[in-house]
């Protein structure tokens, strides 16, 4: 007759069965506590209870006899000898009681009728609302953004921070996650902290908790070097949370933390319908901001402005994405949320390595794209959609600094930033706009790692006494500073003008600075524009000569001398350049760039000429 021994050290707290009672496999026998703990005692197989050791209340040692038994007839031979050992088999367990039907326990129930309150299906006026606005739910982008299946949330039952003014069930019905959506999700196949303010609570503000929420966000993303999206609609502060003793909450650590990520891990900002004050502050510090062309973007909306003694105006009239996006705010304008997110989508892929497949533009296509006029204005994007595998360009900024392009692209699966001037803006000439738009370009390549080609056709800086007086001087020259900081593989192609300082900024600096600078036939090259060259250096010749035809042909002549010696040709024979391109070589000579290239150790910090 086998014994049931206690598994541990404890008090009987009370026996379930009497001697004498028939038992089966999982039936609880007894409930034992130690530590203020109780522990079930189980029959390991069918039996009978025959005697019981000790009496409730009385202590137990590890291994003593707890009750006599006999087996059931059935019970293998040779299963007595286990029993005194392993009263309570795993087997036994999954068999018994204890795995009760899912939604039985009423601590689960609760649980599942407080997250209905945050689930979008369960907010229907909310949601309407919303969507009669032409917008989706902060809930509904993130299903869009993350890989199905992939987000968990954080945070999801907080409410606001008003349970002194409101009553717990108004708070838990209509604050719902304290007006923002926070977790981790897989975006492309990688993991990635996802943020979104709710707009259909509270106005999308930003309150106690949810600062809180962020901040412990944020902490995540920069410990473990995850990528961070933030759905930034809102209307900033909010001042009816009062369950905290806090006067101003300018001691909050949301707004350091957020900026403290900026060149560790990518950032992208989404801003649909209204964004002010600590919202837009937010939106301000991300690394690429997208927007909706309904979206109205600034760092204090009508009340601040009203309060402020600066006029009155209606939402709409404040940083419209028309204003904000051709002075630079938006990097990419879209049309819907839906495009915002397939944007960011697109924009964080060039941060996730290379791509396993890709389709290579027609090479022999760049062969037209510079006219033989070399006169004539073209659109130097086509050379760029040329170079890069097809579908894979993302330009940003386009509404800004309009004499430069800057994109993000693969070339041969890899992502590369990629600078290129614009010879229908200004013929090309580098503006304070420009220069201001491509030194923040390098620096955001140089954080992340992405190497850079540049496709150069530059007759230089922009100068004159209207130039001037936009500090030209020392935003052309964050070119020069960006570029001495970079540690990432530079390539620069030269389509046709190499003209004086421009040229060299282009070039990160000097056109032996890069890993290789060539030319295609088209290059060509000068200390400052060649027709002003010929005026400058040769303006005695000219003015001797008479006016009209004759001083006119002079010029000419000197001119085709000074393009002749400036060709690309000739400065490969004198190897201020590397070499001249057929332009069908090109994506030949960059991948191979690509590969020999590395990414160098930290330069150092860079003091900004502006």
């Amino acid at each position: 007759m086998p014994d049931i021994l206690s598994p541990l050290q404890a008090s009987v707290v009370q026996w379930l069965v009497q001697p004498g009672q028939s038992v089966a496999t999982g039936d609880v026998l007894a409930i034992l506590e130690a530590m203020k703990m109780e522990h079930e005692v189980r029959a390991p197989a069918a039996g009978r209870v025959t005697h019981l050791c000790f009496a409730v209340g009385e202590l137990v040692q590890e291994k003593d006899a707890l009750l006599n038994w006999e087996l059931s007839a059935h019970i293998p031979q040779g299963l007595e000898a286990n029993l005194a050992f392993n009263p309570a088999p795993q087997a036994a367990l999954a068999e018994s009681a204890f795995a009760s039907p899912i939604g039985a326990r009423a601590d689960l129930q609760a649980l599942r009728d407080r997250l209905a309150f945050v689930d979008d299906a369960n907010r229907p006026e909310a949601v309407a609302k919303r969507h009669a606005q032409g917008l989706r739910t902060a809930r509904e982008n993130i299903a869009d953004l993350c890989d199905p299946g992939s987000f968990i949330e954080y945070g999801a039952l907080t409410v606001a921070a008003q349970r002194s003014r409101r009553t717990e069930q108004d708070l838990i019905q209509n604050t719902p996650a304290d007006g923002m959506v926070t977790g981790i999700g897989t975006v492309n196949g990688q993991r990635t902290v996802v943020m979104a303010y709710d707009a259909t609570v509270l106005a999308g503000t930003q309150g106690i908790r949810n600062h809180q929420k962020t901040d412990r966000m944020l902490g995540l993303a920069l410990h473990h070097k995850l990528p961070v999206v933030l759905f930034a609609e809102g209307g900033g502060g909010r001042p009816g949370d009062v369950d905290m003793p806090i006067v101003a909450g300018l001691h909050v650590a949301t707004f350091a933390s957020f900026a403290r990520l900026n060149g560790q891990v990518p950032v992208v900002g989404i801003a649909a319908g209204r964004c002010f004050a600590g919202n837009a502050a937010l939106l301000g510090c991300c690394d690429v901001v997208i927007a909706t062309r309904n979206s109205n973007i600034g760092m204090g909306g009508p009340a601040m402005v009203e309060g402020g003694g600066l006029g009155t105006f209606k939402p709409e009239q404040i940083g419209p994405s028309t204003v904000q996006h051709a002075n630079g705010v938006i990097d990419v304008l879209v049309d819907d949320e839906a495009q915002a997110v397939a944007t960011a989508r697109h924009y964080l892929s060039f941060f996730q390595g290379p791509a396993a497949e890709w389709t290579a533009p027609d090479a022999t296509a760049l062969r037209d794209v510079v006219p033989e006029n070399r006169l004539r204005v073209y659109d130097t994007r086509v050379a760029v959609e040329g170079i890069a595998d097809v579908g894979s360009v993302l330009y940003l900024r386009t509404g800004f600094g309009l004499g430069i392009h800057t994109a993000l692209a693969r070339i041969a699966g890899r992502p590369v930033g990629v600078v290129a001037n614009n010879p229908a803006h200004l013929g090309g000439a580098m503006d304070a706009d420009a220069a201001d738009k491509a030194a923040r370009f390098l620096q955001l390549c140089n954080a992340h790692r992405l190497p850079i080609v540049s496709l150069v056709d530059t007759p230089g800086f922009m100068v004159g006494p209207a130039t001037e007086a936009t500090a030209q001087v020392r935003h052309v020259s964050r070119l020069f500073i960006a570029a001495a900081h970079l540690r990432v593989p530079y390539l620069s192609v030269v389509l046709r003008k190499g003209y004086g300082l421009g040229a060299m900024a282009m070039t990160a600096g000097g056109f032996h600075s890069p890993l290789f600078t060539v030319a295609w036939p088209t290059g060509e090259f000068g200390a400052m524009g060649l027709e002003g060259a010929v005026r400058l250096g040769f303006k005695k010749e000219l003015e001797a000569a008479p006016a009209g035809a004759e001083r006119e042909a002079l010029f000419q002549r000197l001119l085709a001398q000074q393009y002749s010696a400036g060709s690309g040709l000739n400065m490969a024979s004198t190897l201020e350049i590397d070499a001249v391109l057929d332009p069908a070589d090109t994506r030949t000579w960059l991948v191979a760039g690509l590969e020999a290239g590395k990414v160098q150790e930290w330069a150092g910090p860079a003091i900004d000429t502006w």
